[in-house]
Order: structure tokens, then sequence, then C-alpha cells
């Protein structure tokens, strides 16, 4: 689960206040009234973060992941809205990855980008992707401009740091990562259970997978693994 999901999660416990008065209020003791005598006094303590052991909202943040737990459980959120709605894309890579996005946020696709290029220094490095826990976790507006480029991470299902030798195998929201001895790395998804080959020797990626090599002069190879998801009965 990525950092935002458990930021929103961890920020439900905003919603049973319904003003910043009464988050100040919750981290004040009556002792602090018995011996302050003054709310407004006994607040503007509990603001400057003498009464949490943890973190103390500011006003402005306090209103912002609020509002942002609020919209995030709403049936009609803005994680499952596209990004990539009316930006003019230009790039094969984002055009294909705009095609496939809400289909990706609404669990029908579950895509693998496996993703490989330089670094500014001209080290090589490769991964894959899960691009449906990606849309959940950041802000891909800026991806669809252009102006971010996609990079894998250590965290992602795969990452391989060629000049360092450094590699990283992890699951995720959509899959779980398998080593086996004698089809390499496999990626099992885990609403239908059918696994995803990346080998490319292999002659096909799975049951109801498709491979599609995409060609764009930003990145140096790029595969997208398309998963359509079978539901459990």
């Amino acid at each position: 689960m990525g950092t935002l999901t458990y930021q929103i999660q961890g920020d439900k416990r905003l919603l049973q206040f319904e003003t910043y008065e009464e988050y100040l209020d919750s981290l004040v003791t009556p002792t602090d009234l018995c011996y302050l005598r003054s709310t407004c006094t006994a607040r503007a303590i509990a603001e400057l973060g003498y009464r949490n052991s943890g973190e103390t909202l500011s006003r402005e943040q306090f209103i912002k992941r609020r509002n942002d737990v609020v919209e995030a459980l709403s049936p009609n959120n803005a994680l499952n809205r596209p990004c990539s709605k009316n930006i003019q894309i230009d790039d094969p890579l984002l055009q294909e990855l705009g095609m496939r996005e809400r289909a990706n946020r609404v669990g029908l696709l579950a895509t693998i980008i496996f993703v490989r290029h330089f670094t500014k220094s001209g080290d090589e490095i490769s991964g894959y992707i899960d691009y449906g826990e990606r849309l959940k976790t950041e802000n891909w507006i800026p991806f669809f401009q252009g102006k971010k480029r996609i990079w894998p991470r250590h965290t992602d299902l795969g990452f391989y740091h060629w000049k360092i030798g450094k590699s990283f195998c992890n699951s995720s929201d959509n899959y779980k990562a398998i080593l086996d001895p004698n089809r390499g790395l496999l990626f099992q998804n885990r609403n239908d259970r059918k696994v995803v080959c990346v080998d490319p020797d292999q002659p096909s990626p799975g049951s109801n997978t498709n491979r599609i090599r995409i060609y764009t002069p930003k990145y140096a190879h790029v595969i997208l693994y398309d998963h359509v998801v079978r539901r459990k009965c």
C-alpha cells in the first residue's frame, strides 16, 4: 500500500471533528482547563504542540487532510477520475497509458509497465511497475503533461540498477511477486490468481494477458503487460 493510501487511512480520525477548534479541543485535558481557566488559551497551547506526543496539525493542514479523506471516501472520488483527460499527449507511451488509465483505476485491467532507460550520468535502470497501484499513490498529471518521467523504484514490483548490481523484488496491491526456478520472475494477480510471465522468450505472457512493445524516444525500452482481471465468483 502506498504512502498516500496510508495517509488517508490514518486521517480518517479527522472526520469526527467538524472544525479545527474541535480538533484542538480533543488535545486539551480537563487539567489544562482547570489551571488555565480559558478555552482559548488551552487551544493556543495545544496548537503549539505541547499537548500531543505526535504531530499537531496546523489549521491549513487540518483542512487539507480532512478534505482529502472526504474526497477519497466519496463514491465519485478523484482517485478514480482519469488524470489524462483533457491533456494533449504526444508521447506514444503516455498515449497508451492514458487509454488504460480508467480501466486500471477501477480494477478492470491490471497493467504492468516494464521500463528500461538511463539516468543523466548514463547508468541503466530497469524495472516492473504496477500501474494501477502507482495511479492510486501519486499524482499522474505531471507525467501526462510530460513534466515528469516514469522511473522504476526499489519499491516497485521489480527494480534493477545495472551499474551497481542492486535489485529488488516486491509484491503490490494487485500482484504477488514469485521467483520461479524455471520461468524466472512471475506476477500473480491477487484478484483472479492468474499468473503473468514477463520472460520475453516465452510465447505467451499468460492467460488473459497481452504483451505490447511501445516505441518512444523518451525511453530506451518499454513493454506493457495488460492483464484483464476476471473477478472471483
